[in-house]
């Protein structure tokens, strides 16, 4: 019982923080930019959108929209994959 509680408790969240700080080769790198691109024209189309005066409720929903599948959150955070 004490093993399975250890490799829960603190092997298996060792070896996930250690699968994440994994070094990024080109490819990998160059994918995150492409993200890093696709959510900032989402983010600048929602800017656009309250500079034409429309309310903060109808340019939130169409950055939902326009986010999903890109981003994750109420804000359309940027969602990395490792």
């Amino acid at each position: 019982m004490k093993t399975w509680l250890f490799v829960l408790g603190i092997a298996f969240p060792l070896a996930l923080f250690a699968q994440a700080e994994k070094e990024h080769g080109d490819k990998e790198l160059k994918e995150d930019a492409k993200r890093h691109r696709a959510l900032a024209a989402v983010h600048e189309a929602a800017a656009r959108c309250l500079e034409s005066g429309k309310t903060e409720k109808e340019c939130l929903e169409k950055l939902r929209q326009d986010c999903k599948g890109l981003g994750i959150g109420k804000y359309c955070g940027m969602k990395h994959k490792h």
